[in-house]
């Protein structure tokens, strides 16, 4: 009378909890795995991605980390299942958040989250401040991670030198996924920052004298000076004063141009170069020889030949 057919009803996802022993990312076997350390995301073993694909898990997989020892949490993303049976590796920073030591166990559940909307982040040293472009930077260095949870505190990596951001806000829950959103960033002031104390520091040196023109500490120039003499007038007055410069002629100088110096780039660190501008000696005998200046010693010429008398 009634046929029922396999595919007529849609297969409901089942979430996936297991338990695993965490260790770190320098514990994992073979070649140093930086891309790790870098991002937000697990290694997990082969089996857990066989039954991930029977329990039809929603894309992409985002897990909740739960110590319960601690009670304390957070979400990760996958990134790939060659762990070994019953282990899965973690970045330094996620067993911080943790409190995990390596071979304690932990708790992965799947769970879907909202998509991030809005975000903040609090630098944990003033160091962060000294980036030219720091959205840009954090833009690119959260392309490791999958989600991001309220507390947590993320290690990003820039010019050789690690960051870490206490992640303060996230809209519009605790806990958001942050693949492929529109997500606005703002950032707190790191924690002991104060302002007087990085204007004074950032003040220090070079920048401190910036506001000075640098054409004024050039010394005087020296020699002949072309058009330096004063103008006067036929009818015995004073001419007017057109600027401040002009009422105290004699006062000022004109001064070399201010050239900026070229950088060395083939610069080695840790050498010392010397450099002197030394000149050879001149020979005696060629200044000699040498006849001083004459003025107005040429020869002149007409343009009319001379006429013959004859």
């Amino acid at each position: 009378m009634f046929q029922f057919g396999f595919n007529m009803f849609h297969e409901i996802s089942r979430p996936f909890n297991m338990t695993y022993r965490c260790y770190s990312v320098s514990m994992l076997p073979g070649n140093e795995r930086q891309d790790v350390e870098r991002g937000g995301k697990i290694i997990m073993p082969p089996s857990a991605l066989e039954q991930l694909t029977r329990l039809n898990i929603e894309y992409p997989m985002i897990f909740k980390l739960t110590n319960k020892k601690s009670k304390r949490l957070t979400h990760c993303g996958v990134l790939e299942f060659v762990a070994d049976e019953g282990r899965v590796y973690l970045p330094h920073w996620m067993m911080a958040n943790l409190v995990l030591e390596e071979g304690a166990l932990i708790q992965i559940e799947s769970v879907s989250l909202p998509v991030a909307t809005f975000s903040k982040f609090q630098p944990l040293s003033e160091d962060f401040l000294d980036i030219t472009n720091p959205k840009a930077v954090l833009e690119n260095c959260l392309r490791n991670f999958s989600c991001l949870t309220t507390g947590d505190v993320i290690a990003i990596k820039y010019n050789s030198k690690v960051y870490e951001l206490c992640v303060l806000e996230t809209k519009p829950g605790n806990a958001v996924i942050i693949i492929e959103c529109d997500m606005n960033v703002e950032f707190a002031p790191p924690v002991g920052y104060k302002e007087q104390d990085h204007v004074s520091r950032s003040n220090d040196g070079a920048v401190e004298g910036m506001d000075e023109d640098p054409a004024a500490m050039m010394p005087e120039s020296s020699g002949f000076r072309a058009f330096s003499g004063e103008g006067n007038r036929l009818d015995g007055k004073k001419k007017k004063l057109i600027s401040e410069s002009d009422s105290e002629p004699g006062t000022s100088q004109p001064r070399q141009s201010y050239v900026r110096g070229i950088p060395d780039y083939d610069f080695v660190i840790g050498t010392l170069r010397f450099i002197r501008n030394s000149r050879p000696a001149k020979d005696p005998k060629e200044e000699a020889q040498t006849e001083p200046f004459q003025a107005f010693t040429g020869e002149g010429f007409t343009l009319r030949t001379a006429k013959s008398k004859n």
